[in-house]
């Protein structure tokens, strides 16, 4: 069941690139808004884990869907689509915003993997400080509602 979920995910990941050519610049805003809803739902919960509030049963499914879902939000912005809530500056200053969200990417798959190698909340608390640079990023790249 798992490796299908991954398969279709990845098959998912593989057509980014040519969503972004077939799709309007309305349809590629939205696909990077959900990617990014996503991120916000799952560090949420994430949250609630730290906090003691729920359970800690579900954290490496949550963590790989962080990690998933970073991975999908890099890529989303690939296609260079201005609009939405991001600011001018991702696309002036691409090269700093595409390596913070390729490192983003790496740092959250670490976190997914420790994760699932049983580590302690303690542990993970630690790395998930790293793997979540959210407000660093949308201080410079994001705008306000």
């Amino acid at each position: 069941m798992r490796h299908a979920v991954y398969a279709t995910l990845a098959a998912a990941l593989a057509v980014t690139a040519p969503f972004a050519a077939r799709a309007d610049d309305k349809d590629v805003i939205e696909y990077r808004q959900h990617a990014m809803k996503t991120l916000q739902e799952q560090t949420a919960i994430i949250g609630e884990i730290v906090s003691g509030a729920v359970p800690a049963d579900n954290l490496p499914a949550h963590a790989e869907a962080i990690a998933l879902a970073a991975q999908i939000s890099a890529k989303s912005f690939d296609a260079k689509i201005p609009g939405g809530e991001t600011k001018p500056e991702v696309w002036t200053k691409w090269a700093d915003f595409s390596k913070r969200m390729s490192d983003f990417a790496a740092a959250t798959r670490l976190f997914a993997d420790t994760a699932k190698k049983g580590a302690s909340l303690g542990e993970m608390t630690s790395i998930l400080t790293q793997a979540l640079p959210c407000k660093e990023c949308h201080d410079i790249y994001r705008q306000e509602k």
